[in-house]
């Protein structure tokens, strides 16, 4: 058999093409190997979201070499694009295939080494069949492509057509996923909230797929990956807050709070929208958690500019924040422009607003202890033999149950915070079963009560 190992680095529409790419691998015959073992082939899909995520890429490319002299690396994702378009080499990898072309990796390997192509015609591996009491959460990409261009941003250089996947085909994928035991399905795509007609699903927006992915028998959750300020509609908020299925957490990149800063980013809204709709989505959406994306060091960032984000964090309260410091990216105007702030200024900027997302985090989750709260178990921590899952509002938690219970909807009473979420006890009747009598309801979301804005304005 011919072993090919895989490597994901970036984000969800990464992680959701690398499935699709092992299926076609499958598919043709060739085994799966974990990215330690022996393979002749490694593929690497790539980012070059940061220069961080470039390092990492090339990092990953290197161990592949290393461990396998003999094996060919196969590079694809974004960093793969860019290396294409600067007319660029890189020596440890045999065959890099375009990112916009990744989808058909095993027909450029199958075209590139003939070798391998004979190999796996004359002893195909056997299907693989796996575990239903692992499948917890699925991701599924149902639109591609961005068009927004943010002065710091590569992704439309890599990713640069708009397209949505016609909507049959995304329901027909989600009742695939439920018939193999997933629960919960996240929605993913670079500019999700473009999801519509105008670029080819065939018929529903965002709003209404929600509203038809409801209607599966047998899906208890549907969790929205990460959308931009400005798709957040009114109708979108009203499926939200009346659909039960639909998780009450709403990913919303907020980058700066400043509205000069996101000016010269070329975000298409100000801090007073950002403060405007948290209120908004607070007071119609019971027990929301809003996480955000938010970005320290852009060019001419000074003190005043980087105090605005603060404000703004202190205002919405983020569940959770990924902060990453600016990184320039070839070829982006960010690049270019002036007033780079130095690196050891990013670094203390990074912090402090960590230390300050950190706090709401924590009062996020402290405000819930005592709950009961429906988590949906993926499986067993590493520390201490712990059974781990989310919350429906994205509330990591940890409580001790047997493995059997992997994949399932339990009721969870949250009891204390931990580094990363709660720490809670499995919830059971006297005669065994849950609380709710054995059935998949959610928790009623009214009961859970609101946060609001500590500021305004």
């Amino acid at each position: 058999m011919v072993r090919v190992a895989f490597a994901t680095l970036g984000c969800k529409v990464n992680q959701y093409e690398t499935q699709r790419i092992i299926d076609t691998f499958e598919e043709r015959g060739f085994a799966i190997v974990g990215f330690d073992e022996p393979a002749e082939l490694y593929v690497i899909n790539s980012c070059s979201v940061t220069q961080l995520a470039e390092k990492k890429s090339m990092q990953i490319v290197r161990r592949a070499a290393r461990q396998g002299p003999e094996a060919r690396v196969v590079l694809t994702g974004c960093m793969a694009q860019f290396t294409l378009l600067r007319g660029e080499t890189v020596a440890e990898a045999a065959l890099i295939v375009p990112n916009t072309d990744k989808m058909r990796t095993v027909h450029y390997v199958l075209e590139a080494f003939p070798d391998i192509r004979e190999r796996v015609a004359r002893d195909p591996a056997p299907p693989v069949l796996r575990n239903p009491y692992e499948r917890t959460r699925a991701v599924v990409k149902i639109q591609d492509g961005c068009n927004v261009r943010c002065s710091f941003c590569s992704i439309p250089y890599t990713r640069p057509r708009m397209f949505s996947r016609p909507y049959e085909e995304v329901l027909d994928e989600i009742r695939r996923l439920v018939d193999e035991g997933f629960k919960e399905v996240v929605l993913t795509g670079v500019l999700i909230g473009s999801y519509g007609e105008e670029t080819g699903s065939g018929g529903p927006d965002l709003a209404e797929l929600l509203q038809r992915m409801a209607r599966t028998d047998g899906l208890e959750r549907i969790r929205i990956s990460s959308i931009e300020l400005t798709q957040v509609t009114d109708r979108l908020i009203d499926v939200c807050a009346s659909e039960p299925k639909v998780c009450p957490h709403l990913h919303i990149p907020l980058q700066s709070g400043d509205d000069r800063i996101l000016q010269a980013m070329n975000r298409p809204y100000r801090q007073q929208d950002v403060l405007a709709l948290a209120e908004k989505l607070y007071s119609r959406i019971p027990d929301l958690a809003i996480t955000t994306d938010i970005m320290v060091g852009f060019p001419g960032e000074d003190e005043t500019a980087f105090q605005q984000t603060c404000k703004v964090v202190e205002a919405v309260q983020y569940a959770r924040a990924h902060i990453f410091r600016f990184s320039p990216r070839p070829g982006t105007p960010a690049a270019q422009m002036a007033d780079q702030v130095p690196d050891h200024e990013k670094e203390r900027r990074s912090q402090q607003l960590a230390n300050l997302c950190r706090r709401y985090r924590e009062r996020f989750v402290a405000a819930r202890l005592g709950r009961t709260v429906c988590v949906l178990v993926e499986g067993k921590q590493g520390k201490g033999g712990l059974m781990r899952g989310l919350t429906d509002n994205y509330i990591p938690v940890e409580f001790a149950g047997g493995a059997h219970l992997a994949g399932q909807l339990v009721w969870v009473r949250l009891l204390e915070t931990t580094d990363e979420g709660a720490l809670g006890e499995l919830v059971t009747t006297s005669s065994g079963g849950h609380e709710d009598g054995g059935l998949h309801l959610l928790p009623d979301r009214a009961e859970a009560g609101t946060v609001h804005l500590l500021v305004r304005g």
